[in-house]
């Protein structure tokens, strides 16, 4: 392999929606190639945050530790998500903050909620709901005229939309919510990576405690909310319909997409697939939801 060689493969391996694992293994030699040839940052961060959504999270803080000695701003803040989830196991809320902290110092939005948050669950600091107000509020102002699923739109909205629905203000929740919802279902269309179906999860449970559910409106997130209890839903695609079922199992949630069946929803979501590609993928091809 040669640098050219191993460049090309790593612009090819963007452009896959559903990458096979062929297209896995090939990206990660890539950038394995361009790490020990050109001491690349970038790509360092790349092949963590590979192994980041495949929970190879020992692997990801390597890589990461590599990008950050070199102040490569996003493996700074990726650490952070390491340390504060304790993803290798041990949680260390000092490092996290001492990782998002210097992100943020950096201009970095995500690391700057991160933050936020710190101040809002009393993580390392003391607890300081008017700082974490203070905090959105000001990033809100940064985001909310360039919305793009690119930015950290969603998170900023969904943050500020908990603000609103404690301080009265449903409404306001709700468009926040809203706007949020649609950003990130552009996101996880064109890379349905499992913190996002997270958040997606979160914020329907959130929008259903204030808003009451309408089965008439009924798209494919809103699975999150339904089969949280045994339910039927039919859909169709192509015109071909198919059906998810909730079967109550071992004080959960199995799922049954047509022949198949996921352990949990959570599962479902991240591996339920029309055609060979991933469900979460084809969701504005979806139609005609009904409980039934």
């Amino acid at each position: 392999m040669t640098v050219r060689e191993a460049e090309k493969i790593r612009r090819d391996y963007y452009g896959k929606i559903s990458p096979s694992e062929e297209d896995r293994f090939l990206y990660a030699e890539a950038l394995g190639f361009l790490i020990g040839e050109t001491r690349d940052a970038s790509a360092m961060v790349e092949l963590g945050a590979m192994h980041y959504e495949q929970r190879q999270f020992d692997l990801a803080l390597k890589y990461y530790e590599m990008a950050a000695e070199r102040g490569n701003l996003n493996a700074i803040s990726n650490l952070g998500y390491i340390w504060y989830y304790g993803r290798t196991g041990e949680v260390d809320y000092e490092k996290a903050f001492s990782y998002f902290d210097r992100a943020r110092q950096m201009g970095d939005l995500i690391a700057a909620y991160k933050v936020a948050d710190m101040y809002k669950n009393g993580y390392f600091v003391a607890k300081d709901p008017a700082r974490y107000r203070k905090i959105i509020e000001e990033l809100y102002l940064r985001v909310k005229d360039h919305a793009h699923p690119d930015t950290p739109a969603p998170e900023i909205f969904t943050r500020l939309a908990g603000i609103r629905a404690e301080e009265g203000k449903t409404e306001e929740a709700l468009s926040l919510y809203d706007h949020a919802r649609k950003c990130l279902e552009w996101r996880i269309q064109v890379h349905p990576f499992f913190g996002d179906l997270t958040i997606m999860k979160w914020l329907i449970r959130d929008v259903y405690r204030l808003r009451d559910f309408d089965e008439s409106r009924c798209m494919l997130f809103d699975l999150y909310y339904l089969l949280e209890k045994p339910v039927r839903v039919r859909f169709f695609f192509e015109g071909k319909p198919h059906e998810v079922e909730a079967v109550p199992e071992a004080g959960g949630m199995t799922v049954r997409f047509d022949d198949r069946w996921f352990r949990t929803v959570d599962d479902f979501f991240r591996k339920a697939e029309l055609d060979g590609l991933l469900l979460t993928t084809r969701c504005e091809e979806l139609f005609d939801f009904e409980v039934l």
